[in-house]
């Protein structure tokens, strides 16, 4: 089956948000509201999640979203001056959006895990979005577990003195592409050859509470890497392994939560680009990925990408 028409609306949208995060970006310093579980949310991450939420409800109103943002927050009388800004926002792209529009929109990303659904994470790597550094608007469409279209806009990233502002798009069966945010030719994506040293090297979270540091150093000498890591936040770090940018990224259980879980949102988009680029993507034990039973992970403990080559050693190393 073809999902040229999924391919289409989730690039649209992206691209979208994508505007919209970067308007905000680059305005004072993003306002931020402390969600329960204290990870800092922003305009952006509200009205990303709005936009791309209404394309998907027009273009496809059964499939139900599974987004990271709900609007608990938003309707409380205090966040009245951010649901503002946040609508205010949205109208940059759509004039007539009204503050009822944008909470309904928000909360069209409130559904299940279905036989058919988009994962979405409006802004991966807020941290790095307050910075001023890496973060990524990932959007993927999972079809029986499968996942189908994968779309990650990294407004921030560049290789290789390059243009900055990106964007990564992988449908199941027919690869990966990079091309620049502002428009231009798509580039086809590979990860890194086996005997390519120069970029035999892990891609790394800036947060050290986003894994296991010290086992993660581990297994990269254990398969042999020793050039230093290449660090940044969010799902850019699925984009460099699958334009070859880096072999290995590993994202381990910190020693701290032994059972925490990833969320499917944090990984779906990414884990596509860089299959469809050629590497390989499993938990630490080597298992698929599980996209068909919820929100996060049931039974996988950790995630490793790479680009195929060294995959099986990883593995081997990590038991």
């Amino acid at each position: 089956m073809s999902y040229a028409q999924e391919k289409q609306t989730a690039i649209a949208a992206v691209l979208q948000a994508a505007q919209l995060c970067e308007a905000v970006r680059q305005g004072l310093v993003p306002a931020a509201l402390e969600k329960n579980d204290k990870s800092p949310v922003t305009i952006a991450d509200y009205g990303a999640q709005a936009l791309i939420c209404k394309a998907l409800a027009e273009a496809f109103p059964n499939d139900p979203v599974v987004g990271e943002e709900d609007t608990t927050d938003l309707r409380q009388p205090e966040a009245a001056a951010m649901l503002a800004a946040v609508t205010k926002q949205v109208q940059q792209a759509i004039p007539s959006a009204t503050d009822s529009d944008v909470l309904s929109w928000i909360d069209h990303g409130n559904g299940n895990v279905a036989p058919r659904y988009w994962t979405l994470d409006p802004i991966d790597g807020t941290k790095g979005f307050l910075r001023g550094d890496q973060y990524a608007i990932a959007l993927a469409l999972v079809v029986d577990g499968d996942i189908k279209v994968g779309v990650l806009g990294c407004p921030f990233l560049s290789f290789d003195g390059g243009e900055t502002g990106l964007l990564f798009v992988a449908v199941r069966g027919e690869g990966a592409a990079m091309m620049p945010l502002a428009g231009g030719a798509a580039q086809p994506l590979r990860v890194t050859a086996a005997d390519d040293t120069d970029y035999l090297r892990l891609v790394e979270s800036v947060e050290s509470g986003h894994g296991d540091l010290s086992q993660q150093a581990q297994v990269a000498q254990a398969v042999g890497i020793t050039a230093p890591s290449l660090r940044m936040d969010s799902q850019a770090k699925y984009a460099a392994v699958a334009a070859g940018q880096a072999a290995l990224y590993l994202r381990l259980p910190s020693p701290k939560t032994p059972d925490y879980r990833e969320k499917i949102w944090d990984h779906a988009a990414g884990v596509l680009v860089v299959e469809e680029a050629g590497g390989r993507v499993t938990d630490m034990h080597g298992k698929p990925l599980d996209f068909a039973s919820a929100a996060r992970f049931p039974n996988n403990p950790g995630v490793v990408a790479s680009n195929g080559a060294i995959h099986d050693a990883v593995i081997q190393a990590l038991k």
